[in-house]
This record gives structure tokens, sequence and C-alpha cells, in this order.
């Protein structure tokens, strides 16, 4: 839920920030390059290149996680807290680089949940566990076992909270709300190194 929330905390941000699009809602850039190509086509540069980024994240999150694997989700937070540092040192100084840089670990921060080279948990994206929550609900009715998927709503409850949270920080500190999110990557890369460190202790 945590790392849902920091996710939609980036979001918020950015979406304020730029005046409408996402930093790791990857569906709401997609319909805005569509809007945009179809009615100002000059404007479809902008969530091109976000989407351009985002994937560049994943990319960047998938190697660091492939060359650590026993340290993956320590790994993959710790490029996740210097590319939300830069982001926030950035936010005073350019729209453009903060938004890159927030878009990249957005990207990346996929990459912290990976089971078989493939991510198990999507930490940016609701859609799908939504519906997981639906049809676990659906098994539910008809006396059957959820096996785990009325847990996914609380993945979106946690990016939901996070975009509340963001939102209202920047409307309160705009220029600094980008560190906290950085702050808040850092609290959870010390909690991920200790998770790590336990199941390290424990495998012994």
């Amino acid at each position: 839920m945590a790392l849902p929330g920091l996710a939609g905390f980036v979001d918020a941000t950015g979406f304020l920030a730029a005046g409408g699009y996402f930093t790791s809602f990857m569906s709401g850039n997609t319909t805005r390059l569509g809007v945009d190509l179809a009615t100002n086509p000059m404007a479809a540069a902008i969530p091109a290149g976000l989407i351009a980024g985002f994937v560049l994240g994943v990319i960047l999150g998938a190697l660091v996680a492939e060359r650590w694997p026993a340290r993956r989700k320590s790994a993959v937070l710790l490029l996740v807290v210097a590319l939300l540092g830069l982001s926030a040192v950035a936010r005073m100084l350019s729209v453009e680089v903060f938004l890159g840089a927030s878009v990249i670990a957005m990207g990346a921060l996929n990459n912290v949940f990976r089971r078989n080279g493939e991510v198990a948990i999507g930490i940016t994206y609701m859609t799908g566990a939504l519906v997981r929550f639906g049809q676990g609900v659906a098994d539910r009715l008809m006396g059957r076992t959820s096996e785990g998927r009325l847990g996914a709503g609380a993945l979106w409850f946690g990016l939901a909270a996070g975009s509340v949270t963001g939102a209202l920080a920047f409307a309160r500190f705009p220029q600094q709300t980008p560190f906290i999110a950085a702050l808040f990557a850092a609290a959870m890369l010390i909690v991920a190194n200790r998770i790590e460190r336990c199941a390290s202790q424990a495998s012994i």
C-alpha cells in the first residue's frame, strides 16, 4: 500500500505541476496523446515524451533488479530515491527536468516486485487491481474463496490516498512537495533493506 501511495503522491504532484499530464498513469497520457494528435499535433510531444520516459524507467529498473537480484527491492528503490531527489531539485529550476525525472522514477518503481522476470504487483497502475478486487467480490457473493483478490482493493486505496495527500501538499508547499516524495521513498528504501536483511539471515 505504501508504494502505490508514493506513486499516487508523485502523480498528483506532477499532474498539478504540468497542468494535466501524469507521471505514473500512462493510460491517461496515452489518451492525451491521442486527443492531441487529433486536435493539436504540436502538443502531442508532451505526452509522447512522458510515455517514453516511463518506458525508459521500466528498462532501467529492470536492469538494476536483474543486476542485484538478492537485493532487488533496495537496489530499485535506491534508483527511485536518486531520481526523485533529482526531480525535487529540478522543480525549482526546470519543470521539464522535474517531470522527466519523476516519470522515469515511476517507471523504475514497478520493478520492486518481480517474480521470474515479470512484474508481480503493479504499483503505478490500478485498473488490474480493481478488476481483481471486483472478481474477488464476485467470488465471495458466489460462496467461493477470493484467493487474495480482495487485497487488491488495498493497493487502489493506497494510490488514492497518496493522490489526495500529494494534491494537498502541493496546494500548500508547491516547491517543497517533491522533496517529501523523495524522503518518503528513502524511508521505503530503509524498510526494504531491513526486509531483505531479515530474509537473508533467515535463509542462513
